[in-house]
Formats: structure tokens, sequence, C-alpha cells
């Protein structure tokens, strides 16, 4: 794996993603605009953005990344674009190095958007800490980065990567325990919510929204969502092919 040519490939994805205004919105404005909504919805009961929007500020920036991260990967793949750049001396972790980190540093850059728009100008307040809460925003954006790049390897097709989105998304959304307090579930639904990392980064969220300094429990549940990240890329990595097919 070749630094210089991870770089290339991040900086020619940044690049073409500069000048797609329509993917530069959907990634930097839908999110905020969700939790604009949000702020709206819950403004007349005291405490419910709150209570609500710290943990929905990593999962919106999750949802959009898996669909941009998926869908503008596959797009290479059916355009020969990545079969073109694999018959060059360039390796797939160089090529699949380059997608993460571009696309992490976009996720990264939408997470602090969303949380600087929360916490500043639609008055999310929590007696914790927005600085751990905007991490955990930031590893759910790398977590949606990664699992896009999964889908895109396991899918053919740009709409076969967009069904794979409740597939892999939905479950956890309802298992993670924002909607329900997962030690109300029903045994086995709580034991399959440990095996979904979205899980961990609501555990992370409801850490930081009481607590100022990092605690053991926020640590290890945000490192278990890196953890999923990481897994996610060598999935990705594995499945990556010389030929679309």
């Amino acid at each position: 794996m070749s630094v210089h040519l991870t770089l290339a490939t991040t900086r020619r994805i940044l690049q073409q993603i500069r000048h797609d205004h329509r993917t530069l919105l959907l990634i930097f404005g839908l999110p905020t605009l969700l939790m604009g909504l949000l702020a709206l919805i819950l403004m007349d009961r005291p405490g419910a953005f709150n209570a609500w929007g710290a943990p929905l500020l990593g999962v919106f920036p999750l949802i959009v990344m898996f669909l941009v991260t998926s869908v503008a990967t596959l797009r290479e793949r059916t355009s020969g674009t990545l079969e073109r750049l694999l018959a060059m001396p360039i390796g797939r972790g160089d090529l699949l190095g380059g997608y993460a980190l571009a696309f992490s540093l976009l996720g990264t850059a939408q997470a602090v958007v969303v949380s600087l728009f929360s916490f500043g100008l639609f008055g999310l307040d929590i007696p914790g800490s927005p600085l751990l809460v905007g991490l955990v925003a930031v590893a759910d954006a790398l977590l949606g980065t990664a699992l896009g790049l999964a889908a895109s390897s396991l899918a053919r097709t740009e709409f076969q990567a967009v069904q794979m989105m409740p597939l892999m998304l939905f479950p956890q959304l309802i298992l993670c325990g924002l909607i329900v307090p997962r030690d109300e579930m029903p045994p086995v639904l709580e034991w399959l919510s440990w095996l979904m990392p979205l899980t961990y980064s609501i555990n992370a969220a409801k850490e930081a929204i009481v607590n100022t300094t990092v605690t053991a429990y926020y640590a290890a549940n945000l490192g278990a969502v890196l953890a999923f990240a990481l897994a996610a890329l060598a999935v990705g990595g594995l499945t990556l092919r010389r030929q679309t097919r």
C-alpha cells in the first residue's frame, strides 16, 4: 500500500465531489435540515429536543454518508473507472484507502457542521459535553462511510446499493435503544442489538449527554463503533473485484 497512491486517489475523489453541488448539498444540507426540523417540531416540548437531538446528531450523518458513499463508489465500478485504475500499478489497498479517506474527511466535516448548527443555531443544550457528542457524530459518519463502501462492494447496480440501506441500517435504528430501551426488549432482541454498531453509538451519545469527561464506558462504546467501521472496510477490501460483472 502506497501513501502517495492513496492520497492521489483521495484527491481525485474530493475534486470530483467539489464540482458536484447536489452531492455537497446532500452531505452538508440534508442532516442540518433534519436537525433543524426536529428542533422546530419539539420546540414546544421542554427538554424534548435535548433528549432526542444528541443521539440523532450521529444517526443522520451515518445514513447520509452510507447513501453517498455506496452510490458514488458503485458508480465508479459500473462506469469502469475502478477496472481501469486496477489495471494500473495501484493496489486494492491504495484504492480502498483513498476512497475511505476521502469520504471519511467529508463525513467528518459533515458531522462538525451539523454539530455546530445543532448546538449553536438550533439551541441543543445538554448537561454533558457537546465535544464528546460531536465525536460520536464523527465516528458515526466514519461508520456510515465504511458501511457504504462495504455495500458498494456487494452490490452490482446503484439500485442494489440503495436497497442495502434499509437492510443494513433500519434494523439497527429499531434495536439500538433509541426508540425503546434495550433492557425492555425481549431477550433475543436485546442480544441481537449487541451485534449492531449503532447500539454502541447510542450508548456513547447517552453517556456524553450526562458527562463532561471521557469515561471508560464512553471510550469502550466509541471504540466499538470504530472497530465495526474497520471491519466493514475489511469486507470492502476483500470483495473489491478487478472486473465488474
